[in-house]
Protein backbone atom coordinates (compact mmCIF):
# COMPACT_ATOMS: atom_id res chain seq x y z
CA UNK A 1 0.00 0.00 0.00
CA UNK A 2 1.26 3.19 -1.01
CA UNK A 3 2.53 5.96 1.86
CA UNK A 4 -0.20 7.77 3.46
CA UNK A 5 -2.86 5.39 2.62
CA UNK A 6 -2.47 3.98 6.08
CA UNK A 7 -2.80 0.12 6.94
CA UNK A 8 -3.50 -1.74 10.20
CA UNK A 9 0.05 -2.96 10.74
CA UNK A 10 2.14 -0.45 12.51
CA UNK A 11 5.60 0.28 11.18
CA UNK A 12 8.65 0.20 13.15
CA UNK A 13 10.25 2.64 14.93
CA UNK A 14 12.12 5.50 12.80
CA UNK A 15 15.07 5.03 12.33
CA UNK A 16 18.01 7.57 13.83
CA UNK A 17 18.56 10.45 11.04
CA UNK A 18 21.64 10.51 10.19
CA UNK A 19 23.82 13.86 10.94
CA UNK A 20 22.84 15.52 8.41
CA UNK A 21 19.25 14.52 8.06
CA UNK A 22 18.95 16.45 11.35
CA UNK A 23 19.40 20.42 9.88
CA UNK A 24 17.11 21.81 6.98
CA UNK A 25 18.17 25.26 5.14
CA UNK A 26 14.83 27.55 4.53
CA UNK A 27 15.18 30.70 3.46
CA UNK A 28 18.93 30.93 4.24
CA UNK A 29 17.81 29.87 8.13
CA UNK A 30 19.22 26.46 9.13
CA UNK A 31 16.54 24.64 11.52
CA UNK A 32 17.86 21.53 13.86
CA UNK A 33 15.12 19.12 13.70
CA UNK A 34 13.64 16.92 16.51
CA UNK A 35 13.05 13.26 16.51
CA UNK A 36 10.24 11.25 16.69
CA UNK A 37 8.56 9.92 19.86
CA UNK A 38 7.94 6.05 20.80
CA UNK A 39 5.97 4.05 23.03
CA UNK A 40 6.40 0.98 24.16
CA UNK A 41 3.04 -0.31 24.25
CA UNK A 42 0.45 0.09 21.08
CA UNK A 43 -3.62 0.60 22.04
CA UNK A 44 -5.74 -2.31 21.78
CA UNK A 45 -9.63 -2.20 21.02
CA UNK A 46 -11.56 0.25 19.96
CA UNK A 47 -11.88 -0.11 16.33
CA UNK A 48 -14.56 1.78 16.15
CA UNK A 49 -12.83 4.92 16.92
CA UNK A 50 -9.30 3.95 15.03
CA UNK A 51 -10.93 3.43 12.18
CA UNK A 52 -12.33 7.09 12.36
CA UNK A 53 -9.28 8.23 12.89
CA UNK A 54 -7.87 6.16 9.48
CA UNK A 55 -10.76 7.93 7.65
CA UNK A 56 -9.51 11.17 9.20
CA UNK A 57 -6.23 10.49 7.86
CA UNK A 58 -6.40 8.70 4.64
CA UNK A 59 -5.59 10.61 1.60
CA UNK A 60 -8.48 10.73 -1.26
CA UNK A 61 -7.23 8.97 -4.50
CA UNK A 62 -7.72 10.29 -7.82
CA UNK A 63 -8.81 13.93 -8.37
CA UNK A 64 -9.48 14.14 -4.16
CA UNK A 65 -5.48 13.57 -4.23
CA UNK A 66 -5.34 17.71 -3.86
CA UNK A 67 -7.64 17.35 -0.51
CA UNK A 68 -5.20 17.74 2.81
CA UNK A 69 -5.84 14.98 5.48
CA UNK A 70 -8.36 16.22 8.30
CA UNK A 71 -7.29 17.41 11.32
CA UNK A 72 -9.10 15.91 14.06
CA UNK A 73 -9.73 16.43 17.69
CA UNK A 74 -9.78 13.27 19.53
CA UNK A 75 -11.91 13.68 23.05
CA UNK A 76 -12.57 11.90 26.32
CA UNK A 77 -12.29 11.72 30.16
CA UNK A 78 -8.52 11.89 31.61
CA UNK A 79 -6.58 8.63 31.24
CA UNK A 80 -8.85 6.67 28.85
CA UNK A 81 -5.61 6.25 25.97
CA UNK A 82 -6.36 9.08 23.44
CA UNK A 83 -2.70 10.06 23.04
CA UNK A 84 -1.85 5.73 23.16
CA UNK A 85 -4.49 5.50 20.55
CA UNK A 86 -4.16 8.52 18.26
CA UNK A 87 -0.33 7.17 18.26
CA UNK A 88 -1.19 4.19 17.52
CA UNK A 89 -3.35 5.08 13.91
CA UNK A 90 -0.63 7.62 13.38
CA UNK A 91 2.39 4.44 13.58
CA UNK A 92 0.16 2.90 10.34
CA UNK A 93 1.06 6.07 8.20
CA UNK A 94 4.62 6.43 9.11
CA UNK A 95 7.35 5.57 11.60
CA UNK A 96 7.60 9.20 12.27
CA UNK A 97 5.48 10.49 14.88
CA UNK A 98 5.41 12.83 16.97
CA UNK A 99 3.85 14.05 20.32
CA UNK A 100 3.87 17.59 21.34
CA UNK A 101 2.86 18.14 24.99
CA UNK A 102 0.98 21.27 25.48
CA UNK A 103 0.61 23.49 28.58
CA UNK A 104 -0.92 26.77 29.87
CA UNK A 105 2.77 28.35 29.21
CA UNK A 106 3.11 26.80 25.59
CA UNK A 107 4.61 30.10 23.58
CA UNK A 108 4.19 30.62 19.67
CA UNK A 109 7.66 29.72 19.58
CA UNK A 110 7.33 26.78 21.47
CA UNK A 111 5.28 25.62 18.75
CA UNK A 112 7.37 26.32 15.94
CA UNK A 113 10.61 27.09 16.39
CA UNK A 114 12.93 27.98 19.26
CA UNK A 115 16.11 30.10 19.39
CA UNK A 116 19.07 28.52 21.35
CA UNK A 117 22.57 30.22 22.02
CA UNK A 118 25.38 27.93 20.68
CA UNK A 119 29.01 27.83 20.98
CA UNK A 120 30.38 31.13 20.08
CA UNK A 121 27.49 33.13 21.22
CA UNK A 122 25.56 32.32 17.82
CA UNK A 123 21.93 32.22 17.68
CA UNK A 124 20.64 28.13 16.45
CA UNK A 125 17.23 27.45 15.80
CA UNK A 126 15.78 24.32 17.14
CA UNK A 127 12.64 23.47 14.88
CA UNK A 128 9.84 22.03 17.51
CA UNK A 129 8.01 18.31 17.22
CA UNK A 130 5.30 20.22 15.20
CA UNK A 131 7.36 22.06 12.57
CA UNK A 132 9.70 18.60 12.35
CA UNK A 133 6.53 16.50 11.63
CA UNK A 134 5.63 19.49 8.47
CA UNK A 135 8.45 19.25 7.15
CA UNK A 136 9.23 15.61 7.05
CA UNK A 137 5.69 14.62 6.45
CA UNK A 138 5.31 12.91 10.01
CA UNK A 139 2.00 12.84 12.34
CA UNK A 140 2.34 15.41 14.98
CA UNK A 141 -0.13 14.90 18.12
CA UNK A 142 -1.20 17.77 20.26
CA UNK A 143 -1.63 16.08 23.20
CA UNK A 144 -4.36 18.23 25.80
CA UNK A 145 -4.75 21.25 23.26
CA UNK A 146 -7.16 22.76 25.61
CA UNK A 147 -4.82 23.52 27.87
CA UNK A 148 -3.23 25.69 25.74
CA UNK A 149 -3.81 29.34 25.31
CA UNK A 150 -5.25 31.35 22.45
CA UNK A 151 -2.22 33.25 21.51
CA UNK A 152 -0.48 30.17 20.65
CA UNK A 153 -3.57 28.73 19.02
CA UNK A 154 -3.39 31.66 16.22
CA UNK A 155 -0.12 30.94 15.28
CA UNK A 156 -1.17 27.86 13.88
CA UNK A 157 -4.63 28.68 12.00
CA UNK A 158 -2.73 28.80 8.55
CA UNK A 159 -1.55 25.27 9.33
CA UNK A 160 -4.78 23.86 9.76
CA UNK A 161 -7.01 24.94 7.10
CA UNK A 162 -6.01 24.57 3.22
CA UNK A 163 -3.10 26.99 3.34
CA UNK A 164 -1.37 24.62 5.70
CA UNK A 165 1.83 26.91 6.63
CA UNK A 166 3.16 28.57 9.87
CA UNK A 167 5.04 31.80 9.90
CA UNK A 168 7.88 31.90 12.35
CA UNK A 169 8.46 35.62 13.54
CA UNK A 170 11.36 34.35 15.84
CA UNK A 171 13.11 33.01 12.58
CA UNK A 172 12.04 35.50 9.72
CA UNK A 173 10.75 32.25 7.80
CA UNK A 174 7.26 30.88 6.14
CA UNK A 175 7.68 26.72 6.71
CA UNK A 176 5.02 24.81 4.03
CA UNK A 177 3.75 21.13 5.42
CA UNK A 178 4.72 18.36 3.52
CA UNK A 179 1.90 17.21 1.59
CA UNK A 180 2.20 13.85 3.60
CA UNK A 181 1.91 15.94 7.15
CA UNK A 182 -0.78 14.93 9.33
CA UNK A 183 -1.81 16.19 12.87
CA UNK A 184 -4.48 15.32 15.43
CA UNK A 185 -5.37 17.33 18.60
CA UNK A 186 -6.18 15.36 21.97
CA UNK A 187 -8.49 16.93 24.43
CA UNK A 188 -9.53 16.06 28.13
CA UNK A 189 -13.33 16.88 28.70
CA UNK A 190 -12.53 18.38 32.45
CA UNK A 191 -12.87 22.51 33.66
CA UNK A 192 -9.38 22.50 33.98
CA UNK A 193 -8.87 23.85 30.54
CA UNK A 194 -8.98 26.41 28.21
CA UNK A 195 -12.00 27.48 26.04
CA UNK A 196 -10.21 27.05 22.37
CA UNK A 197 -11.33 29.60 20.13
CA UNK A 198 -14.62 28.92 17.69
CA UNK A 199 -12.18 29.76 14.44
CA UNK A 200 -9.74 27.25 15.94
CA UNK A 201 -12.73 24.74 16.45
CA UNK A 202 -14.26 25.12 13.07
CA UNK A 203 -10.41 23.60 11.62
CA UNK A 204 -10.35 20.64 13.90
CA UNK A 205 -12.71 18.43 12.57
CA UNK A 206 -14.16 15.72 13.08
CA UNK A 207 -14.74 15.25 16.45
CA UNK A 208 -13.51 11.69 17.57
CA UNK A 209 -14.81 10.52 21.34
CA UNK A 210 -13.49 7.98 23.21
CA UNK A 211 -15.23 6.35 25.73
CA UNK A 212 -14.32 3.99 28.66
CA UNK A 213 -14.08 0.67 27.72
CA UNK A 214 -15.78 -2.10 28.65
CA UNK A 215 -14.48 -4.80 31.35
CA UNK A 216 -13.59 -7.21 28.76
CA UNK A 217 -11.88 -4.39 26.37
CA UNK A 218 -10.28 -3.01 30.40
CA UNK A 219 -8.75 -6.54 30.66
CA UNK A 220 -7.07 -6.77 27.74
CA UNK A 221 -5.42 -3.35 28.46
CA UNK A 222 -4.07 -4.25 31.56
CA UNK A 223 -2.71 -7.40 30.03
CA UNK A 224 -1.29 -5.66 27.23
CA UNK A 225 0.34 -2.72 29.70
CA UNK A 226 0.70 -5.68 32.49
CA UNK A 227 2.20 -8.67 30.74
CA UNK A 228 4.33 -10.05 33.51
CA UNK A 229 1.32 -9.06 36.66
CA UNK A 230 -0.47 -11.67 38.45
CA UNK A 231 -4.25 -12.81 36.66
CA UNK A 232 -5.80 -12.40 39.81
CA UNK A 233 -4.70 -9.09 40.23
CA UNK A 234 -5.74 -7.80 36.33
CA UNK A 235 -9.70 -10.27 37.28
CA UNK A 236 -10.02 -7.99 40.45
CA UNK A 237 -9.09 -4.94 38.58
CA UNK A 238 -10.74 -5.13 35.27
CA UNK A 239 -14.23 -5.65 36.89
CA UNK A 240 -13.46 -2.59 39.54
CA UNK A 241 -12.74 -0.23 36.24
CA UNK A 242 -16.28 -1.97 34.74
CA UNK A 243 -18.12 -0.95 38.20
CA UNK A 244 -16.79 2.61 38.44
CA UNK A 245 -17.62 3.10 34.48
CA UNK A 246 -21.34 2.28 35.30
CA UNK A 247 -21.49 4.99 38.11
CA UNK A 248 -19.34 7.49 36.20
CA UNK A 249 -16.94 7.99 38.42
CA UNK A 250 -12.91 9.81 37.27
CA UNK A 251 -11.63 6.39 37.49
CA UNK A 252 -9.66 5.26 34.41
CA UNK A 253 -7.65 2.69 32.78
CA UNK A 254 -4.62 4.58 33.93
CA UNK A 255 -5.54 4.38 37.05
CA UNK A 256 -5.77 0.60 37.02
CA UNK A 257 -2.49 0.27 35.75
CA UNK A 258 -1.01 1.98 38.79
CA UNK A 259 -3.40 0.07 41.05
CA UNK A 260 -1.79 -3.32 39.86
CA UNK A 261 1.81 -2.04 39.73
CA UNK A 262 1.41 -1.14 43.25
CA UNK A 263 -0.78 -4.12 44.28
CA UNK A 264 1.89 -6.23 43.06
CA UNK A 265 4.80 -4.86 44.88
CA UNK A 266 2.34 -5.02 48.23
CA UNK A 267 2.07 -8.76 47.77
CA UNK A 268 5.67 -9.32 46.34
CA UNK A 269 6.75 -7.13 49.53
CA UNK A 270 4.26 -7.35 52.70
CA UNK A 271 2.61 -10.74 51.79
CA UNK A 272 -0.60 -9.49 51.34
CA UNK A 273 -2.94 -11.40 49.45
CA UNK A 274 -4.15 -9.80 46.14
CA UNK A 275 -7.81 -8.53 47.48
CA UNK A 276 -6.15 -6.90 50.55
CA UNK A 277 -3.18 -5.53 47.91
CA UNK A 278 -5.73 -4.17 45.48
CA UNK A 279 -7.75 -2.86 48.35
CA UNK A 280 -4.94 -0.75 49.65
CA UNK A 281 -3.81 0.30 46.40
CA UNK A 282 -7.00 1.53 45.56
CA UNK A 283 -7.20 3.35 48.61
CA UNK A 284 -4.07 5.65 48.12
CA UNK A 285 -4.63 6.14 44.14
CA UNK A 286 -8.04 6.43 43.84
CA UNK A 287 -9.28 7.61 47.30
CA UNK A 288 -10.65 5.62 49.65
CA UNK A 289 -14.42 7.09 47.78
CA UNK A 290 -14.42 5.25 44.86
CA UNK A 291 -12.13 2.61 46.17
CA UNK A 292 -15.87 1.42 48.03
CA UNK A 293 -16.86 0.07 44.48
CA UNK A 294 -13.81 -2.72 44.73
CA UNK A 295 -17.01 -4.32 46.86
CA UNK A 296 -19.30 -6.10 43.98
CA UNK A 297 -22.05 -5.54 46.23
CA UNK A 298 -21.80 -1.83 46.93
CA UNK A 299 -24.62 -0.06 45.95
CA UNK A 300 -23.89 4.06 46.50
CA UNK A 301 -26.55 5.93 48.36
CA UNK A 302 -29.02 7.68 46.04
CA UNK A 303 -29.16 11.66 46.74
CA UNK A 304 -31.76 12.86 48.67
CA UNK A 305 -34.56 14.39 46.26
CA UNK A 306 -36.60 17.51 46.77
CA UNK A 307 -40.52 17.91 46.82
CA UNK A 308 -42.26 19.92 45.23
CA UNK A 309 -43.36 21.75 48.26
CA UNK A 310 -39.68 22.32 49.41
CA UNK A 311 -38.61 23.74 45.75
CA UNK A 312 -41.52 26.39 46.01
CA UNK A 313 -40.72 27.13 49.16
CA UNK A 314 -36.75 27.63 48.35
CA UNK A 315 -37.91 29.55 45.05
CA UNK A 316 -39.99 31.95 47.40
CA UNK A 317 -37.04 32.84 49.88
CA UNK A 318 -35.37 34.26 46.95
CA UNK A 319 -38.24 35.56 44.72
CA UNK A 320 -36.96 39.42 44.41
CA UNK A 321 -39.37 41.56 46.15
CA UNK A 322 -39.28 44.22 43.74
CA UNK A 323 -38.04 47.23 45.56
CA UNK A 324 -35.19 48.95 44.49
CA UNK A 325 -32.22 50.24 47.12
Amino acid sequence: MAKGQGKNEPRQPAAPLAPEERTVTIDGVELRLALPDDMPVMAVGNETVKNQLRACWIIPPGKGRREPPLAPRVLGPPGVGKTTLAFSVAREFTPEVFIFQCTSDTRPEDLLITPVIGSGQTIRYHASSLTTAMLRGGVCILDEGNRMPEKSWASLAPLLDNRRYVESIIAGIKIHAHPEFRVAVTMNEDASTYEIPEYILSRLQPQVRVGFPSVEEEKEILKVNLPYEDEQLIDLVAGYLGRCHKYELPVASRDGIHIIRYAQRLVDQLKLSAAEAVTQAANQIVGEEDALFLDPTYEPPEEPGISFADAEFLLSRFKPSGKEN
